[in-house]
């Protein structure tokens, strides 16, 4: 089978590569937590040109009609420059939903500007005491004379303090419900904060916030399923964003190895770290394998299959559990290699580290996936 990146998929990655090498380092995830910066915008802009943004949106909605597989090699490069902004909630989880359960109103009051980037969206879904859980309990929506009230508390919502619309699961009597939320609304508190890797992040309280009629996305009581295929695709993709974080820390520390003297030779002519970096590389190559079967999973699955919607799921289960298991090996070992340094912050590989060891929590650890792939394989 082929792996390789067809002509529009290694042009888009190198387009992309050649522009975080130029202008977005790794000290820009040391933005301020209160309100970004120069360069973080630029960065924005600079997906959105380039078409990352509006890549998996149909051309009616104003993207490119692509999918999970199209999206690879720009979120390998994303983790390989450790950019901070929040392209995955906003493409894969918040416009993913609004384009798959969204009317025809909807659709085209907010996909044209996620895709060219003029608005942001988040996606929230975590609760507090829920853990992974995806279906809402604690937050709750209730109709009214304006249409809907919503009350309740969602966790980790990743670019809430910068997002014009929130997609916000709840529960009504008919069951899980999605509501879109303008960050305008009164009855809306974010607390915005930067997570482990650099993020920046923030909890929403909802306080009895009024909701018009046409914020109900989709069918009341019908979005569980949705929420699970919006998260599948994301976790897909936050694969691919782990492959090439530590692609990067396997080049950086293989690097380090050369040049850096012990006992008047390079440490790495010692076999014992030959063997580790052996094993980092061997561990990466397999994630990758896993990342593009998660990706081929998701987009070929069909939504009213049930067979086909449980070989989506133990597939991304199964590549979520190799991926972490990798992220932790390659994480750790290339830290140990590059002695105490390797966790200051003048050097890259500690910031690497961070954004790997976050991504393990973002869509549930390896036991939550290995009981979940125990079910659907």
């Amino acid at each position: 089978m082929d792996f390789e990146y067809n002509d529009d998929q290694s042009q888009l990655a190198q387009s992309l590569r050649k522009y975080l090498s130029s202008a977005c380092d790794f000290y820009l995830k040391r933005r301020p937590a209160d309100g970004g910066s120069p360069a973080g915008e630029a960065a924005w802009s600079a997906m959105a040109a380039m078409g990352v943004l509006g890549l998996p949106f149909s051309l009616e909605d104003g993207g490119f009609g692509g999918g999970a597989v199209d999206l690879m090699a720009p979120m390998e490069a994303l983790g390989e420059f450790l950019l901070t902004e929040p392209i995955l909630d906003h493409v894969a989880l918040a416009g993913r939903l609004i384009a798959r359960a969204g009317d025809a109103s909807q659709r085209r009051t907010w996909l044209p500007s996620l895709c060219d980037g003029s608005r942001r969206a988040s996606f929230a879904f975590l609760e507090p005491d829920r853990r992974f859980a995806l279906a809402p309990v604690a937050t709750t929506a209730r109709r009214s004379a304006q249409g809907w009230q919503l009350d309740g508390c969602k966790l980790m919502i990743d670019g809430a303090p910068e997002a014009n619309v929130m997609v916000v699961s709840a529960c009504t009597e008919g069951g899980a419900s999605l509501f879109l939320v303008e960050r305008a609304n009164p009855g809306l508190r974010i607390n915005g904060y930067r997570t482990l890797d650099g993020r920046l992040a923030g909890d929403a309280w909802f306080d009895a916030a009024d909701l018009p009629a046409e914020a109900l996305l989709g069918q009341e009581g019908a979005a569980l399923p949705q929420i699970e295929e919006a998260v599948d695709f994301a976790s897909a993709l936050l694969c691919s964003d782990a492959v090439g974080a530590m692609s990067s820390a396997n080049d950086t520390t293989l690097a380090f190895l050369k040049s850096r003297q012990q006992f008047g030779v390079p440490l790495g002519s010692f076999q014992a770290l030959q063997h580790r970096m052996v094993e980092m590389f061997m561990a990466c190559e397999q994630a990758r394998s896993m990342a593009i079967l998660a990706a081929c999973r998701v987009d070929a699955a069909v939504a009213n299959d049930p067979g086909s919607v449980a070989k989506r799921m133990a597939a991304v289960s199964a590549a979520m559990v190799c991926i972490l298991e990798a992220a932790r090996l390659i994480s750790q070992d290339s830290v140990q290699m590059h002695g105490a340094m390797g966790m200051t912050d003048d050097l890259k590989i500690s910031h690497t580290f961070r954004r790997l060891t976050a991504l393990a929590h973002r869509f549930g650890d390896i036991d939550h996936h290995i009981e979940r792939y125990a079910r659907f394989s």
